[in-house]
């Protein structure tokens, strides 16, 4: 299999790509400098333009794009940014796909579609929840509508757990040195994966045509944060006795804060494990052993 990426540079493109090469698949990537191998392609969203040639004999394509969306307060003109770098390059991949008959368009989205969910257990046949993350959510994946006849999956991602960026790599050196603590009363739910099932659910939503549409990537047991503090310290053999109040992280962040820190969904992989996906790490405690 041929396949294209958007975002390759990051924590889960550049793991996708080293597994998908494992395997014995041609990788090309997108890039917004020069490029500098025969597998790069310049392209450049705001206008449209992909260098010729990047889609010649691609079977799928992988859109891992967007700003992050922390740390830092959600001001107008950040949020304006966060959706830009995500809608914009997500329509021009999707006329892309259409355009040179692209069978499998991959388009990354998030758990936060879901809101707040509380205790409430969602997979994908969940309403879209309320907040910025949701209705960011909803416009990232209508922007593949585009596509055509290609079969487009939104990948709702979770908290991906890795040493080498995202969550876990932020909350790591707090953690050894004790200053690790729950947030807020604790209760919100933390859908968690493993860095090694992110890429490997991806490339098993790429090679299983019986995907489509919206698919969570979490783990198959999500945990509130209060439990996830306890592992972490657990793991790292360290106690985390703090706790960080719900009003000061409103209060410093905003509703970054709030949504990013305070809500939680309780999602789990319903139709991954239909289509037969087999977690390499089943439990929490599996994956903060694997980072």
């Amino acid at each position: 299999m041929r396949v294209l990426i958007a975002g390759a540079s990051g924590l889960i493109g550049s793991a996708l790509g080293e597994a998908l090469r494992r395997e014995g698949h041609e990788v090309r990537t997108l890039v917004r400098r020069e490029a500098r191998a025969t597998t790069e392609f310049r392209w450049d969203p705001p206008s449209g333009t992909i260098t010729d040639g990047a889609f010649d004999g691609v079977d799928a394509v992988v859109n891992l794009g967007g700003k992050p969306l922390f740390p830092g307060r959600w001001s107008a003109m950040r949020k304006q940014e966060l959706t830009d770098s995500r809608v914009e390059p997500t329509e021009v991949l999707a006329e892309a796909v259409a355009e040179h008959g692209v069978g499998v368009l991959v388009n990354a989205s998030a758990v936060g579609y879901y809101g707040h969910t509380h205790e409430s257990t969602v997979d994908e046949s969940g309403p879209r929840g309320a907040g910025f993350l949701a209705e960011l959510c909803e416009a990232w994946e209508a922007a593949t509508v585009g596509a055509g006849d290609a079969r487009v999956v939104n990948i709702r991602t979770g908290l991906v757990l890795s040493t080498k960026g995202g969550l876990y790599k932020t909350l790591r050196p707090l953690f050894q040195l004790a200053l690790g603590g729950k947030l807020g009363d604790g209760r919100q739910f933390m859908p968690w994966i493993a860095l090694e099932d992110e890429v490997g659910a991806i490339v098993h939503v790429l090679t299983h045509d019986d995907l489509s549409g919206p698919v969570n990537l979490s783990g198959p047991a999500p945990v509130t944060n209060a439990e996830f503090t306890r592992a972490v310290g657990r793991a790292l053999h360290r106690p985390a006795p703090w706790w960080v109040p719900g009003i000061a992280l409103k209060t410093v962040l905003g509703q970054a804060g709030e949504e990013m820190a305070l809500f939680g969904q309780r999602a789990v992989p319903a139709a991954l494990q239909r289509s037969g996906y087999e977690f390499r790490h089943r439990t929490l405690n599996s994956a903060l052993a694997a980072a």
